[in-house]
């Protein structure tokens, strides 16, 4: 027999069986009773295929469920195909051996020479949730966060410019990745340019390179950030700190595809996709004259929307279960039943990265395998511990605090209380707060553009 299986029925016209074969993506043939008839043979190396699931039910093979997916409250591409005559995609949730994972599936109908629907021939394409296998990933089953990545699977096979904008600590770095890595470019760099800790005297020479001698300290070239690209993905993180005379730049970039380096007349062509971030409402930011429109038009081709933590509650289990495993690292951490409760009911206003933080100081409070909810409620009021202490004299928190009405003054008011009460630097108290350096310097220089915070000595 082989790799290309059919039955039990009539066997599937040998053509069909034998194209199907030389396809290097996994694809199944379905009849419309949702029988699998046909696997070739990229399914079998990718999710094991035997012959036992010739003729199992499409659901049963690819969720362990007894009904349709469009019966248990999933989209269904083959009955949405029943009904539109037409090829169908959607993002699902398969059984692998090696657990549940994302795949993008495109089903696309199949007529006899009498013009009647017969087969559903349904291609798999699994998607990259990390670059490697032990790093971070994108983890979730909630609505929200399916939402998000069925956007991702839909652009992460073209060159369109994504803009992925959402709260800090939602995982952007990681969504870019997975664009990368889903894409023709994932053979290339992923070029990650902090745009927030670059100095505006620096940004074009660190983006686009410089010739020797093109500024003192210049003392040989050196290619930028753009080339290193080349090929690949470029992501901008904090695309609304790049300064305003930078932006005309890259917007030259994005519409030619070429820049100069610094102290250069020698115009270089480059070829990137380019991904960018912000946690800051760009549209704002054109109307306050801070971001150019046309740029902001150029970035924003497909704009992506990372959903906070509080919005994907039901994520929490999977990502507390993955998360305990890379901070504590041969610990076979669990949470109680009424600690996790307790972490389900958190604000969580430094979002994933805040939970990372959580769980980390919660395994270091832990003396077994367990975190049981004492020692969890610890972990989340970091104010009640021993590094508690009196306000730094670098920074001298400003009196009369307005009465708090939104969920930005809730977390303006918490980053001038844990001011008042930090002794340390910046690191630890970015730490405490479940947030990176970056996002706090940004908060801090905000607050005394606000004039809430003076700078001290």
């Amino acid at each position: 027999m082989t790799a290309m299986s059919c039955e039990p029925d009539a066997p599937l016209p040998y053509e069909m069986l034998s194209y199907l074969d030389s396809l290097p993506e996994p694809h199944i043939v379905c009849d419309s009773g949702y029988r699998i008839r046909a696997a070739n043979a990229a399914y079998q190396r990718i999710y094991g295929h035997s012959a036992g699931i010739i003729g199992q039910h499409c659901h049963q093979a690819s969720h362990r469920s007894d009904i349709p997916c469009d019966q248990a409250g999933e989209t269904c591409p083959l009955a949405q195909a029943l009904q539109s005559g037409q090829r169908e995609r959607v993002l699902h949730l398969h059984h692998t051996p090696q657990g549940e994972e994302y795949v993008q599936i495109e089903l696309a109908p199949i007529h006899d020479a009498q013009g009647e629907l017969r087969y559903f021939i349904e291609k798999m394409e699994p998607l990259r949730m990390h670059a490697h296998d032990r790093g971070p990933r994108l983890t979730g089953t909630s609505p929200a966060f399916r939402r998000m990545l069925e956007m991702v699977s839909r652009v992460a096979p073209s060159d369109a410019a994504v803009l992925l904008h959402g709260e800090s600590g939602t995982g952007k770095e990681l969504v870019a990745h997975a664009l990368h890595e889903s894409s023709h470019r994932r053979s290339h760099a992923f070029v990650v340019v902090e745009c927030a800790s670059l100095a505006e005297t620096l940004f074009e020479s660190e983006l686009f390179g410089h010739e020797k001698g093109a500024f003192t300290g210049a003392t040989h070239s050196k290619p930028g950030l753009v080339e290193a690209a080349n090929g690949g993905t470029l992501f901008l993180d904090e695309v609304g700190d790049i300064p305003l005379g930078m932006q005309v730049k890259l917007l030259r970039l994005l519409e030619t595809g070429t820049y100069r380096r610094v102290g250069s007349t020698e115009l270089r062509h480059v070829d990137v996709r380019l991904i960018s971030a912000s946690h800051r409402s760009l549209p704002d930011m054109v109307a306050a004259g801070k971001f150019r429109q046309d740029l902001y038009y150029r970035l924003s081709t497909f704009p992506i929307r990372l959903p906070p933590l509080r919005e994907r509650r039901e994520d929490i289990p999977l990502l507390a279960a993955h998360l305990l495993q890379r901070v504590a690292p041969g610990r076979d951490m669990q949470l109680t039943p009424d600690a996790l409760q307790r972490l389900q009911g958190w604000p969580f206003p430094g979002n994933v990265r805040e939970l990372r933080n959580v769980l980390e100081r919660a395994c270091l409070l832990a003396d077994g395998d367990t975190v049981e909810d004492g020692v969890l409620a610890q972990a989340l009021q970091p104010e009640a511990a021993p590094w508690n202490q009196p306000a730094p004299a670098s920074y001298i928190a400003l009196p009369g605090a307005a009465p708090v009405t939104t969920l930005q003054q809730l977390e303006r008011q918490a980053l001038l209380q844990a001011l008042q009460r930090h002794a340390g630097n910046r690191a630890q108290l970015a730490r405490e707060l479940g947030i990176s350096e970056r996002t706090l310097y940004r908060r801090l220089r905000q607050l005394q553009q606000d004039g809430a915070l003076t700078a001290g000595r």
